[in-house]
C-alpha cells in the first residue's frame, strides 16, 4: 500500500501546485475550483491509503525481495450477492432526476439512497478481515 499512498500523495501535490499557479495567472473561478476539488479529493484518498498502510502494515507487494507465493491464498472477502448497491444506485439516479424535476423527487432519492449506502457499507461490518 505504500506505493499507492505515494502515488496519490504525488497526485495531490501536483494538483496543489498546478492549482496555485493557475490561480495566480488565470482569473477563471471554475478552473480554480476544479483544480482545488481535484487536489482535495486526491489528498483525501492519499490520507486514507496512508491510514490503511499504518493500520495494516507493509504488504509483501511493498518489498522488493517478496516472492509470489507470499501473496497467495485468500486475500479479501467478496460477498456473493447484495442488493444494497442497486438500492444506492437507484437512490443516486433519483437524486439526479430530483435536481431536474423537483424537490419532491430529490427527497425520495435521499430516502432511497441513505438506506442503500448504509446497508452497502455496514452489511458485513461484523465480519473479521
Amino acid at each position: 500500500m505504500k506505493g499507492e499512498a505515494w502515488l496519490f500523495t504525488g497526485v495531490a501535490l501536483f494538483f496543489a501546485v498546478t492549482g496555485s499557479v493557475y490561480a495566480a495567472f488565470a482569473p477563471d473561478p471554475a478552473g480554480i475550483a476544479a483544480l482545488a476539488v481535484s487536489g482535495l479529493m486526491s489528498a483525501l484518498i492519499a490520507a486514507y491509503v496512508w491510514w490503511g498502510f499504518a493500520r495494516i502494515g507493509p504488504r509483501p507487494e511493498d518489498r522488493r525481495d517478496a516472492r509470489v507465493r507470499e501473496v497467495g491464498g485468500t486475500r479479501k472477502f467478496f460477498p456473493a450477492r447484495s442488493y444494497f448497491p442497486v438500492l444506492a444506485a437507484a437512490g443516486t439516479a433519483l437524486l439526479g432526476l430530483g435536481v431536474v424535476q423537483g424537490l419532491w423527487l430529490f427527497l425520495i432519492g435521499v430516502g432511497v439512497l441513505i438506506p442503500g449506502v448504509y446497508g452497502f457499507a455496514f452489511q458485513y461490518a461484523d465480519r473479521e478481515g
